[in-house]
């Protein structure tokens, strides 16, 4: 046995003392859930939040990258009117990526 082995032997056999890894296992939890789960959930909350305000005349795009302008909504569909033919389009509403307003097109 090398020499770290003996002092650990005889410090009680653990470097975190009496609880061992509970105390860092709950710090790497907190951290994870801070780092990774809650900014998800921001996300997730504020994507639900754009596809209840969803209304008849926005500009949206969708996860397949159509763009267009909504004729009308439904519980869970979208009719969507793509340029330059006019040709309707219907998604369900999850297909949503984002919603283009007339700010955004006045910048471009």
């Amino acid at each position: 046995m090398n020499a770290l082995g003996f002092a650990l032997q005889a410090g009680g056999g653990s470097i975190f003392g009496k609880f061992g890894g509970i105390p860092l296992l709950l710090l790497m939890f907190v951290a994870m859930y801070f780092l990774l789960i809650a900014p998800n959930q921001r996300k997730q909350k504020t994507w639900a939040a754009m596809l209840a305000a969803l209304k008849p005349g926005d500009r949206v795009t969708t996860n397949g990258g159509i763009r267009g302008v909504i004729v009308s909504v439904k519980d869970d569909l979208l009719v969507v009117r793509t340029a330059p033919d006019g040709v309707k389009l219907e998604f369900v509403k999850s297909a949503v990526a984002a919603v283009t307003t007339e700010e955004d097109n006045s910048k471009a």
